[in-house]
């Protein structure tokens, strides 16, 4: 039988990460990010590994409810907030907070009655223009917020920045001038740091930070490496190979023929592809890695195998490991060669690929 791919998830490195945060914002209370199943890790892995978090940030009920259902106790905060009346029972039932982004949520609330006030953070749109209220609402939103009785006081603030991943980048500092600007008078916790600002602007490390991809081993910069921020990796996937061939010179590789042997030379197929989340865009040249020796990826990325120059490695062998990210392998560079961002490889690991943790 064919092995299958796996992710070997290093909770021992997200631990790591995670006291990354505190060293850097000592003061601040943390809110780990585990939306979107912990960026592909795992939520309810990560959740049980950060057992020492403040709270915990998902995007959407179902997250928090399943995170709840397995005995996760810290606070859970919905960050996209809530879309109906039909989930205020569940916010109180489950006691979780709610970020409240507009007025619509801010009339749900205003509307309906609860079993106990529910804890809010009313988010600013100090800059991201995404979801939030405009920093000139910021005062009459809060006055309705604290005159609900639906609503569990005092109310909580945060904004979110939109290119903290650009050090030094003027934007950043104009944003933390808004969030300032538009809660002078207001009582209430304050949160903004991401993790490119938890890292990078220490002036945002308020009453809570908010760490996300940092958590899980690479950098929040554009320009960044996660050892330069003494961050682990803790996603590896790796699959093996399947086949070891040798093709003549100017033999062509893989659909569309695109790559042809400069020589006769070995190649090498490993048993996994887009089908699995490996980007179907990656070029040729991608690096992965076979007992530690970096081999040039080759020709187009299929659904189940890619192609592999072993001219480098001439012993590899049917049954060898491949890693294709994490350990030795920053997945920062893959996402570069294959022209998209980190955050996407690793939430885009498929189903199929076996989890070890």
């Amino acid at each position: 039988m064919t092995r299958s791919a796996e992710a070997r998830i290093d909770l021992s490195a997200l631990r790591h990460n995670f006291q990354r945060v505190r060293q850097s914002a000592p003061q601040s209370r943390v809110m780990a990010v585990i939306k979107a199943n912990a960026y592909g890790h795992g939520m309810l892995h990560a959740a049980q590994a950060l057992d020492d978090a403040d709270a915990f940030a998902v995007a959407r009920l179902d997250e928090a409810l399943s995170l709840r259902s397995a005995g996760i106790k810290q606070p859970i905060v919905l960050l996209e907030g809530i879309s109906g009346a039909s989930e205020l029972l569940p916010l109180t039932q489950f006691d979780l907070d709610t970020v409240v982004h507009n007025d619509a949520q801010i009339a749900l609330l205003e509307q309906n009655r609860t079993q106990k006030p529910i804890t809010v953070w009313l988010k600013i749109d100090t800059g991201m223009h995404r979801i939030g209220l405009a920093p000139d609402q910021a005062a009459t939103a809060w006055q309705r917020l604290q005159a609900c009785d639906a609503v569990a006081k005092p109310i909580r603030f945060m904004t979110h920045f939109a290119n903290a991943d650009l050090r030094g980048d003027a934007r950043n500092a104009a944003q933390i001038t808004q969030f300032s600007a538009a809660l002078a008078g207001l009582q209430g916790e304050r949160s903004s740091a991401n993790s490119a600002a938890i890292l990078s602007l220490p002036e945002t490390h308020t009453d809570w930070v908010r760490p996300g991809i940092m958590l899980y081993g690479v950098s929040p910069f554009s320009d960044g490496r996660a050892q330069d921020e003494n961050l682990r990796p803790v996603m590896t996937l790796s699959a093996h190979l399947i086949a070891v061939n040798r093709y003549r010179k100017g033999d062509a590789i893989g659909y569309g023929g695109e790559w042809q042997c400069p020589e006769d030379m070995p190649v090498g197929v490993a048993a996994i592809g887009y089908g699995d989340g490996y980007p179907r865009h990656a070029r040729t040249g991608t690096p992965v890695l076979i007992d530690g020796v970096r081999v040039p990826l080759i020709g187009r990325v299929s659904m189940d195998m890619i192609t592999l120059d072993l001219r480098a490695k001439p012993d590899a062998q049917i049954g060898t490991p491949v890693v294709l990210w994490g350990e030795g392998l920053p997945v920062e560079e893959i996402a570069a060669c294959a022209r998209t961002i980190a955050y996407q490889l690793l939430c885009g690991v498929s189903a199929r690929v076996r989890s070890s943790y």
